[in-house]
């Protein structure tokens, strides 16, 4: 039942009105009244109307000051001015405010209940569309769609003129127009050895949709899935308050991550303000040198410039001794190879052997260095399933040599041996992959008619965690699983409309949907026409 609230000054006119009406009748309870505005206001929003049926001239405020406010402050709620004047610039003033009716007095019966059935027809639909709508949004979670993140890959590459970025974006529906801009990126993984292919705890999957639902709720946030454990947000702003804004965020993730009593790996990096699109790549670069250093720096949580800065150690005279041993420890490159990723090998080395650069001075602790790097990553090579011999030969040596490295060839030394080593555990993970994606369509083909399926379900048919599921699905289909699933649910539906006289809710039972409701508003968002519309045209096109 809808909620309506009276604001008039003639109390014959508002004790009339209020007891006269029969507002349960004709689908409305009556929540309050008031003899002006200015009473009305505080009433109003502590009862949140649905229909706001007010007087135009009142004393201390006036009808259409209060359905200025109204309409500012609740903009769902429908507006009907009642007067007992019969002025056009009134009536052109309520117009442009949104009121939905504006009648004169005196007010029949008849007049007022035909004008409440139509605003509550016009409300329940709002009502619903705006249901299905969040629903919808629920369900495609717009922040996993593989497009937004194609997108903003190439705009981080450079690949695409500033023109194009604009157009590109108008079709994703992203609102990117701001003055300055900034980037951070965050991750939020379970304490686990190997891939992140095993099951999510419960706190996991509640931590990381609340980060999310976080960052959607505001307008100046873009957030997008980048890889399985990363996710990036864009955060729009001026200049004055791009930073205040960039801190809102970090704030935000510590507020939410720091009371994982120390369950869950949680790490956030923000980038350089900049303030032209065309140099977001700019900017990413800045993020992501800083993001590298969770490898580095393990018990930080949050990487900015004057964080990471203070990683370099004082200069110790290249005393070997003087070399803090957590620098060299040999988690530090696993932990990279395993959750690390090659565009971040760069970043990670120089910065790694900045923080030791005075220790590079030593002849023999270069040679140290060799050996240590080589065989921490002959190990994770072994444990991920591949020969040590089939390595060395694919480094094109097969066996290390003692060497006078420079501290130029001993970097470049490191950075192709983590890269091979990356390359092998991506090609692994492509395999597995592969299996998983190739068993999961097969079910999704013979279940996509039951409501139930859900990317949960599949995942756990799969036997692999939601999170890795939903980004190895992205990555290889370059479609969401609730967007492979919907456009084979349409394609089924648009059959059985072009091929049978069967109804919509037949079609919508058939084809996974328990609504039909709900089931011609997909249709319509994701086709352009209602199941009605594309069944008259198809009748009358040739296939």
């Amino acid at each position: 039942m809808l909620k309506i609230f009276l604001v008039e000054d003639e109390s014959i006119v508002r004790e009339g009105l209020r007891d006269n009406i029969p507002w349960q009748q004709y689908g409305y309870k009556f929540v309050g009244e008031a003899s002006d505005g200015e009473m009305a206001l505080p009433l109003i929003q502590k009862t949140r109307p649905d229909v706001l049926l007010t007087d135009i001239r009142m004393p201390f405020m006036d009808g259409l000051s209060l359905s200025r406010i109204v309409h500012q402050e609740f903009p769902e709620t429908k507006i009907i001015i009642i007067s007992g004047y019969d002025d056009f610039e009134y009536a052109r003033q309520a117009i442009s405010l949104g009121v939905e009716q504006y009648l004169l007095k005196p007010i029949t019966r008849a007049t007022l209940q035909k004008v409440l059935s139509e605003l509550r027809t016009k409300i329940e639909t709002e009502q619903e569309q705006k249901r299905y709508q969040d629903k919808f949004q629920e369900e495609t979670r717009e922040y996993e769609q593989f497009s937004r993140t194609n997108f903003f890959m190439k705009v981080f590459e450079g690949r695409i003129p500033v023109q194009d970025i604009y157009e590109e974006a108008a079709k994703l529906s992203l609102k990117i127009n701001a003055s300055c801009y900034n980037l951070m990126m965050f991750s939020l993984l379970e304490k686990r050895d190997g891939p992140d292919n095993g099951f999510e705890s419960e706190n996991f999957a509640r931590k990381r949709d609340e980060l999310l639902r976080y960052f959607v709720r505001y307008p100046e946030h873009i957030v997008f899935r980048w890889n399985i454990n990363t996710y990036v947000v864009l955060i729009k702003g001026n200049p004055e308050q791009i930073q205040e804004l960039t801190d809102r965020c970090l704030e935000g993730i510590e507020r939410i991550c720091g009371s994982t009593d120390g369950a869950l790996d949680w790490y956030a990096a923000a980038g350089e303000p900049v303030e032209r699109l065309s140099m977001l790549a700019k900017c990413y670069t800045s993020a992501n040198h800083q993001f590298a250093y969770r490898f580095l720096m393990p018990t930080v949580h949050i990487f900015k410039k004057e964080v990471t800065d203070n990683y370099m150690p004082p200069a110790s005279g290249g005393k070997i001794g003087d070399i803090d041993s957590s620098k060299v420890d040999p988690g530090l490159i696993r932990d990279f190879l395993t959750r690390g990723s090659l565009d971040e090998i760069q970043d990670f080395t120089l910065s790694w052997l900045r923080s030791i650069q005075d220790a590079l001075q030593s002849r023999l602790f270069q040679n140290y260095l060799v050996f240590h790097v080589h065989f921490v990553v002959m190990a994770y090579v072994e444990s991920i399933g591949y020969d040590k011999k089939e390595f060395l030969e694919l480094l094109g040596e097969e066996q290390i040599q003692e060497a006078n490295f420079s501290v130029e060839e001993l970097t470049a030394y490191i950075k192709n041996i983590l890269e091979k080593a990356m390359e092998l555990r991506d090609q692994e993970s492509v395999n597995r992959s592969k299996t998983v994606l190739k068993r999961a369509l097969d079910y999704i083909e013979e279940n996509y008619r039951q409501e139930s399926l859900s990317l949960n379900a599949v995942a756990g048919e799969v036997g692999v965690s939601a999170n890795y599921f939903s980004a190895v699905f992205s990555q290889e289909m370059e479609v969401t699983f609730i967007e492979y699933v919907t456009q084979k649910r349409m394609e089924k539906a648009k059959k059985l409309l072009r091929q049978t006289e069967k109804p919509s809710r037949d079609i919508a039972l058939e084809v996974g949907y328990k609504d039909p409701h709900y089931f011609s508003f997909v249709f319509k968002k994701t086709q352009g026409c209602t199941p009605r519309e594309y069944r008259i045209r198809s009748t009358s096109t040739p296939y």
